[in-house]
């Protein structure tokens, strides 16, 4: 979906019409009316206070145009329930809600990742050994933890 799509599709879940979401937002029915239209797309603040007023990630607003992934355990992260937030309540789109939450890393270090990451994704066909060589080759590839002597 299109951001402008996006953008009509929350105003309108949200029982709002154009005029009521320009209020909220301090700018004109037309400056909505030319968002959803495509015409424009709301600057960089204006998507922050969007993201909040409706409580939805950037890209969720921007119809998902980056495929987020959680840079500390590689998730993906498909769905704003997954996606982190701050301890002021704004999204965080570079981690996952279980490896940062409320300002804080879950994983201190990235033994300690891994080893969690073996015990509950290793099986059959994925044996811990295996498990834990790929990790360790593939996880220091993340922000989090590049450059991470662990």
């Amino acid at each position: 979906m299109s951001a402008n799509e996006t953008l009509k599709q929350l105003r309108q879940k949200n029982n709002m019409t154009q005029d009521e979401l320009a209020a909220k937002l301090f700018v004109t029915r037309q400056a909505v009316s030319r968002w959803e239209n495509g015409e424009t797309t709301p600057g960089p603040d204006m998507l922050t206070a969007l993201s909040a007023l409706f409580d939805c990630s950037i890209n969720t607003l921007l119809g998902s145009p980056r495929k987020l992934i959680c840079q500390c355990c590689g998730m993906p992260l498909t769905d704003d329930g997954a996606i982190s937030r701050e301890p002021d309540g704004a999204f965080n789109e570079d981690y996952c809600r279980w490896c940062y939450a409320d300002g804080k890393f879950a994983y201190q270090s990235l033994d300690e990742l891994i080893d969690f990451l073996v015990e509950h994704m290793s099986n059959d066909q994925f044996p811990p050994d295996q498990a834990r060589a790929y990790f360790s080759v593939e996880l220091p590839k993340l922000t989090h933890w590049a450059g991470c002597a662990d």
